[in-house]
């Protein structure tokens, strides 16, 4: 018999001179990029929350914490590579991914198949089963006045219920 875990995840980032803009795993061409101690990769960063949330295992901070030096700087999709790692160790597979970017600018769309395509590799599974979605923040909070970047996630695993001894 099988079980099921849903997980959701979020992520902000201000938008800063100097840094590239990655979003799920993608190089995207724009003046500023996301603030972070990592890459700053919002969208990994929520990803990667949804399926430690999934699994009771924590989230991003306690896994790949801002003050480890070794971290710095660190590929996003690393993390969530070792993330995912965790779950298929506990013997758990992702049935499904719908993720959400908000941003005022720059327009995403022509990245979002990039998107799935990266999430989908990472994640060891088909690209009809990965969703990017992108909306902008209507000129409303620091997305919406383009100071910041935020995504959402929300994964379905799937995994056997383990035999229960009494």
């Amino acid at each position: 018999m099988n079980e099921y875990r849903i997980g959701q995840g979020y992520d902000t980032h201000r938008l800063a001179e100097g840094r590239k803009l990655i979003l799920g795993g993608v190089e995207i061409p724009y003046g500023r990029g996301l603030l972070g101690h990592s890459d700053a990769d919002a969208l990994l960063h929520a990803v990667t929350d949804a399926l430690l949330g999934a699994l009771s295992l924590g989230d991003i901070g306690e896994h790949f914490p801002d003050t480890d030096p070794a971290y710095r700087g660190a590929d996003s999709k690393k993390l969530l590579a070792l993330a995912y790692g965790l779950v298929r160790e506990r013997g758990w597979r992702l049935v499904n991914l719908d993720a959400t970017v908000f941003a005022e600018a720059p327009k995403l769309g022509p990245y979002k198949k990039e998107m799935r395509a990266v999430l989908a590799a990472l994640l060891g599974t088909e690209e009809e089963r990965i969703s990017v979605k992108a909306k902008t923040g209507e000129g409303v909070d620091a997305v919406g006045r383009g100071e910041a970047i935020s995504a959402a996630a929300t994964v379905l695993l799937e995994g056997k219920t383990p035999r229960r001894t009494v």
